[in-house]
């Protein structure tokens, strides 16, 4: 699973990583608690070239009559994407990359209170998340919308919930996006077991009005 992000990624910075070319509406970073619904900044390919744009984290079916007729799907699992009728033909089509610095997930204490952890890469690299997106909805109802696809977790991160985000690396980008041919399917793992660090944070931000860096710094024990 995947519910909150952090991007602290400057947008040229970003462009310039994926060289991508960046549209004119990018949400601002940095920004340590990115929530379900907000925009988020993404790659996809749109007539053989890379663009970096934003997109509504949660993903819309066509057949949805508004944003709220269903239930929000900001993750789809890798397991099952290519036959779930919402997400197939983006699968095969429409995949994207999700930026970020690092992405939050929670464990619980023996009183039943939420604790969240900041994740990211062991060499403080950007993460690419995979994705896949959608547009919904007509003339000024139109959204272009995503989910961040999941696997089962790795053994350090089965220590805090038994799914992760499929983390793609640079020297994948082109085969998920596309653009090296077919065979995408084969990226959708886990990461490597030494790949990634994590440590507690404060609970502050188990709210989702909580912003600043503080967010991300090391918190109790």
């Amino acid at each position: 699973m995947c519910g909150r992000i952090a991007n602290t990624l400057p947008t040229d910075a970003m462009a310039r990583l994926f060289a991508a070319a960046p549209a004119n509406d990018l949400p601002p970073t940095p920004d340590y608690n990115i929530c379900p619904t907000n925009p988020v900044h993404s790659v996809s390919v749109t007539g053989g070239q890379r663009r970096l744009s934003a997109m509504r984290w949660g993903f819309l079916p066509h057949w949805y009559a508004s944003p709220t007729d269903g239930p929000l799907l900001i993750n789809a699992r890798a397991e099952t994407i290519a036959q779930k009728p919402a997400f197939a033909a983006a699968c095969r089509e429409r995949r994207c990359l999700i930026p970020a610095t690092g992405f939050y997930e929670w464990t619980k204490d023996t009183e039943g209170n939420r604790l969240p952890w900041f994740i990211r890469h062991t060499d403080d690299t950007p993460l690419a998340f995979a994705g896949i997106w959608q547009d919904w909805g007509q003339a000024d109802d139109r959204l272009t919308t995503c989910a961040i696809v999941t696997c089962a977790a790795n053994t350090p991160m089965s220590r805090i919930h038994h799914r992760m985000p499929v983390i793609v690396a640079p020297e994948d980008w082109p085969l998920w996006l596309g653009e090296a041919g077919h065979g995408a399917a084969t990226l959708m793992r886990a990461a490597p077991d030494d790949a990634l660090t994590f440590w507690r944070v404060d609970p502050r931000v188990n709210s989702n009005r909580a912003s600043g860096p503080d967010l991300i710094e090391p918190f109790g024990d």
